[in-house]
């Protein structure tokens, strides 16, 4: 069952209201949306945006049952927010939400290799419509580029050797299953590396699902747009689960003049909430209002 991360606290920081409209950059399963069409009742809508269709079909079942006309699904990246927006002809907008993470159901149950702890193909799409999978850059792009990617992507401090394995190993026989990738991973680092508490294969595969889906690119792409769509007092949160994500939304909303900071530090998961979604763990929540313009 996926649990929306910081529910309470998105609520209370984005302050939906009767009949206001929000964005929902990453419905998912439709967790924070719920919670938002409960507060903007009778007459308030959510644009709910996703990547994955299977999401979105899910909620045309579910959701969309309940709050018929009043939640718009769209499939699609964020970084194309403005366009979704304009033609669902979304206005005026009040609020705009990005949950970063990726959902439990992706691990669970996609099927597309997001899991070390599986033996599935090395896809790590959120879209099918993507034409980069993991397997692509794991056997075509150069060792360079693989060991930058461990390297800015995944914070691994054995990138090189773990990408002289890839190497070697590809030369031999294509790399095609998540197993394989993570035998690779182990024999190219010490054994010290396997005794600690993370996995030794945790930051290679983010570091590979972020390129996959230029996740990065993406939040840099859709930040200002959010800000263009957004009514002046209206209010923006995001987020994020990991060093990159927070630094990229911290320094935008830092910078961008017609922010507001509301949260001086980001908001994290109260321990009871940790216990009981230990995937809420690395949560970071920052919210910005946005100011009139200046004349």
């Amino acid at each position: 069952m996926h649990i929306p991360v910081l529910k309470d606290k998105v609520i209370e920081y984005l302050k939906p209201k009767p009949n206001e409209h929000f964005i929902d950059c990453t419905v998912g399963q439709g967790g924070h949306a719920m919670v938002i069409l409960e507060k903007t009742g009778p007459r308030g809508k959510v644009l709910g945006i996703d990547q994955d269709s299977a999401f979105l079909s899910q909620l045309q079942k579910t959701l969309q049952k309940q709050y018929k006309s009043r939640l718009i699904l769209a499939e699609g990246n964020f970084a194309h927010i403005t366009t979704i927006a304009q033609q669902e002809k979304f206005k005026p907008v009040h609020g705009i939400l990005f949950d970063l993470g990726f959902s439990s159901l992706h691990i669970e149950e996609s099927r597309r290799g997001f899991s070390f702890q599986k033996q599935e193909p090395l896809d790590m799409r959120y879209s099918l419509n993507n034409p980069i999978t993991a397997e692509k850059i794991v056997n075509y792009w150069s060792k360079t580029d693989i060991e930058r990617i461990l390297k800015e992507y995944g914070e691994e401090q054995f990138s090189k050797e773990i990408a002289q394995a890839i190497a070697e190993q590809r030369a031999k026989t294509p790399i095609v299953k998540t197993t394989q990738l993570v035998n690779i991973i182990e024999s190219a680092t010490p054994k010290w590396y396997h005794k600690k508490k993370a996995h030794p294969a945790t930051k290679t595969f983010q570091a590979l699902r972020i390129a996959v889906n230029a996740e990065l690119e993406n939040i840099k792409e859709a930040l200002p747009q959010a800000i263009g769509l957004l009514e002046p007092a209206g209010r923006i949160a995001v987020i994020s689960f990991h060093s990159l994500e927070d630094r990229i939304v911290k320094n935008f909303f830092k910078t961008h003049p017609l922010l507001n900071m509301i949260t001086k530090k980001p908001i994290t998961p109260s321990l009871q909430e940790q216990k009981a979604n230990p995937r809420s763990r690395s949560a970071k929540l920052r919210v910005a209002l946005k100011l009139p313009a200046k004349t």
